[in-house]
């Protein structure tokens, strides 16, 4: 049902219609002049303008009111034929009976109005139900926009056009076409769109015709901008509401599919996970027994005292070094599956930092013999309850990763501070080539390597290591590069709780004597 379901006729003929009804009344009244009262002829006057004012309207009623009372005072007020009255108390029957003829002639088209009003609002909410209906069953939000796009044009003749953001937050035709906005439309609607109101729709004027725009405000977000174009002026106020209604319902439906997706999305993504860690796990226990044999016999060959060639001898050495290769690889695929799985469970002890980074050092060893590494810290450092196994072995991972990136001879600075909150801040830097710029917001992701194009060897599982166990214990870690050249690595732990107290050593007697 559309906005104009009710048409009146022409203006003209309407009015003319109203005077033909009059003539008619009067035509059938002059016969029983002789018969009935006065009374009862202005009665049926009255008739008559009831009758046109409920089937033409309120100016038609109008006239017919005055004409009525002109021709009563014409035909059927002595004199005859005479606008004179032979009784001046005829002017109070004529000034009750206009009163009383204008009086019903209003309220007959207010009622028919509020009926025609309530019926206009009794179709739009059905047919609001019927497109929060279809709506509920759309599947991509092509369809949803299509069925609000058929819906705004059957009920108001109006064009309709979405605009939905992008991944960037900017507003783009939905579907893409070829309807250009005027200047001051796109102006109106991006302000629209980036409102803080929690009701910013407007209505605007352009090339176009009139405007209006609606945002689409869902529970978590702004999905786009309703704009219906085309409508007519005088009908923008009682179409605001209906439309508001609409743009209500498509945000809810907009919203309802993006967290369908993102539902979607989520579950892949666990499932994906979950199935990795599943195969990563299987597979390195499956090969560990094997590639355990194969380091141990190729590292006898090595070091056996048979009759062996130069070439012989190296060969046995590359299997011995690619299988410990491979033995670090799948410790650390089984150290991975293991977190994410949640079966490592913390040991944590109150420890002090420069122990476990002294303890890292030494385990690399040879891996560090062309990279000094420089230790800056204060000397009160508090104690922090840690793995001190798992910590050394994300110290290891950072020097050993500084190490195979840097030059010979390059630095590696480990700074250790307090922060505000009394816990430590731990950087590990080098002067290599630093991260990529575009892998740093994923440099701790599984099988992500910071610098790929080198020869350098590397899994890519390094520093989602690091990163498993900075998190279970509940700190952060980042990824920079610095000015100078190099990458810096920055682990910031916790200090909760309260750390025993340390009671200094007894001085020893002897010592003291001698």
């Amino acid at each position: 049902m559309r906005n104009d379901s009710r048409k009146h006729p022409p203006s003209i003929s309407s009015h003319v219609l109203a005077l033909a009804a009059c003539g008619l009344a009067v035509a059938i009244c002059l016969p029983l002049r002789d018969v009935l009262d006065l009374t009862n002829i202005a009665m049926l006057l009255l008739l008559t303008v009831v009758f046109i004012a409920a089937r033409l309207g309120r100016s038609e009623a109008v006239v017919a009111s005055f004409v009525s009372v002109a021709l009563f005072d014409f035909f059927f007020v002595p004199p005859h034929l005479s606008f004179m009255v032979s009784d001046v108390q005829y002017l109070v029957t004529f000034a009750v009976m206009l009163t009383v003829s204008l009086f019903i002639s209003h309220l007959t088209t207010s009622l028919q109005a509020s009926a025609r009003e309530a019926s206009d609002r009794e179709a739009h909410s059905v047919a609001l139900y019927a497109l929060a209906r279809s709506l509920a069953g759309a599947i991509s939000p092509e369809q949803a926009v299509q069925h609000v796009a058929t819906f705004v044009r059957e009920q108001t003749d109006g064009q309709p056009l979405f605009f939905l953001p992008d991944a960037d937050g900017q507003l783009h035709r939905f579907p893409p076409g070829t309807s250009a906005l005027g200047l001051d439309e796109s102006l109106v609607l991006d302000a629209v769109f980036r409102s803080q109101a929690s009701d910013p729709s407007c209505s605007t004027s352009g090339p176009n015709g009139p405007t209006l725009l609606f945002p689409l405000n869902g529970a978590t977000r702004r999905h786009g901008v309703l704009l219906v174009r085309d409508c007519g002026r005088d009908g923008l106020d009682l179409l605001r509401p209906m439309l508001e209604a609409v743009a209500s319902v498509t945000a809810i439906a907009l919203e309802r599919l993006h967290l369908v997706d993102l539902a979607q999305a989520s579950r892949m993504e666990t499932e994906a996970e979950r199935l990795r860690s599943s195969i990563l796990s299987s597979i390195s226990h499956d090969i560990r027994t094997p590639l355990t044999v194969l380091f141990g016999l190729a590292d006898t060959l090595a070091l056996a005292d048979a009759p062996l060639s130069g070439e012989q001898r190296d060969i046995a050495r590359a299997i011995r070094d690619q299988a410990g290769r491979l033995h670090e690889m799948v410790e650390k695929l089984l150290d991975m599956a293991r977190l994410q799985a949640g079966q490592v469970r913390l040991r944590k002890e109150w420890q002090a930092i420069d122990e476990v980074i002294g303890a890292s050092i030494q385990l690399l060893g040879e891996a560090l013999r062309e990279h000094p590494v420089k230790v800056s810290m204060p000397p009160d450092l508090p104690l922090v309850a840690m793995d001190a196994v798992l910590m050394e072995r994300v110290f290891c991972n950072l020097l050993e990763n500084a190490a195979k990136y840097s030059p010979a001879g390059a630095p590696v600075t480990i700074d250790v501070a307090t922060d505000d909150a009394g816990g430590l801040v731990i950087e590990v830097c080098d002067r290599g080539e630093g991260f990529p710029a575009d892998s740093l917001a994923r440099i701790f992701e599984l099988f992500e390597r910071g610098a790929p194009q080198l020869p350098t060897p590397g899994f890519g599982l390094g520093l989602a290591i690091c990163r498993a166990v900075i998190d279970a214990h509940g700190g952060q870690v980042s990824a920079s590069n610095r000015p100078g050249g190099g990458a810096c690595v920055r682990i910031a732990l916790p200090c909760g709780g309260e750390p025993p107290d340390i009671e200094p050593e007894p001085a020893d007697p002897a010592g003291a004597a001698s």
